[in-house]
């Protein structure tokens, strides 16, 4: 597939800012929607186009040329939130990127979804996108089911899973771990034996223009496709932040009744703040849930490049 102008959503976003600077580099003309008009404007500096919109909310029409390919990164993506936000970010707005998509003429159309959808309070190992879906586990993993029906109902549409992003930039998963590392002694569930994948963002970001580039339709897992331990993954980060991880063991029965009692008390303070943990989060920590890449290499040519140790140098550099 020759592409030549693509619109990226969430281009002020980790993943967007990064993937809108890479199909740049490829000779790509990019046109960046996000939310965030001060990282915009650094877009622009680096030569890429950018127009301030929040796809959640109705607005002005946004006048734009034709556009080859769409790529619908922009998201609500939180374990922890109202209902209704989730809703307009991540349902709302893909069925406004959708028609959006389609008023500019673009042949392809890839949405990011998660791997969310799959979670269970078990252990799951190589999932495979053909897996019937659980039951969402919260708001956002219901919103992102919501959100991959719509997109599977669009012709030329692809759904890509990534799974554990990080990297430079990153202000999530691998800082909250070093904060929290920094703060006490972490909860270790399981041994810390569950094994997960995670996938540094130039993996995804080459998931993604694999998914651009090709004619294949359908859903797709991307991971590093090496996973690891949780006390791995805590142990190797906070090496490469100085920090010698404290660890206390908790079961997680005991840990998941915390987590309940912790949501149910932020349900009821005003603003709902996020509790400093969730039985989502638990259930991350407890259980272990790797992906099956075999689609992801058949159909789009995809295969991981980075793993973790080369991951974290790049993302301490």
């Amino acid at each position: 597939m020759r592409v030549v102008r693509i619109v990226v959503t969430g281009a002020t976003g980790f993943l967007g800012g990064h993937l809108c600077r890479h199909l740049h580099h490829l000779g790509h003309e990019v046109i960046g929607l996000g939310r965030d008009a001060a990282k915009g404007a650094a877009l622009k500096i680096d030569g890429i186009g950018f127009h301030a919109l929040d796809l959640s909310q109705p607005g002005p029409g946004l006048s734009l040329p034709p556009v080859d390919a769409f790529i619908h990164a922009a998201a609500l993506s939180s374990n922890w939130g109202p209902r209704k936000a989730f809703q307009a970010a991540n349902v709302t707005g893909t069925q406004n990127a959708l028609a959006l998509s389609d008023r500019l003429g673009a042949d392809r159309f890839v949405f990011i979804s998660s791997p969310s959808v799959y979670f269970r309070f078990r252990d799951q190992l190589d999932q495979n996108e053909n897996d019937p879906l659980p039951p969402p586990v919260n708001a956002y993993a219901e919103s992102k089911q919501q959100a991959e029906a719509l997109v599977r109902a669009h012709p030329n549409a692809v759904i890509i899973r990534p799974r554990g992003l990080y990297g430079r930039g990153d202000t999530t998963l691998l800082p909250r771990l070093v904060r929290a590392a920094k703060d006490g002694a972490l909860p270790l569930l399981r041994h810390g034996d569950a094994v997960t994948d995670l996938t540094h963002v130039d993996d995804v970001v080459g998931g993604i223009t694999c998914a651009l580039m090709s004619r294949a339709t359908g859903t797709y897992n991307i991971s590093g496709g090496a996973p690891q331990t949780i006390k791995s993954i805590i142990e190797q980060t906070c090496g490469h932040a100085g920090i010698t991880p404290r660890f206390t063991g908790i079961p997680v029965g005991l840990a998941l009744f915390a987590a309940r009692t912790a949501e149910l008390l932020a349900r009821l303070t005003p603003g709902q703040p996020e509790p400093i943990f969730t039985t989502y989060s638990v259930g991350v920590m407890a259980y272990s849930q790797t992906l099956d890449l075999t689609a992801a290499r058949r159909g789009l040519g995809y295969a991981p490049q980075i793993d973790f140790a080369n991951g974290l140098r790049r993302t301490f550099a």
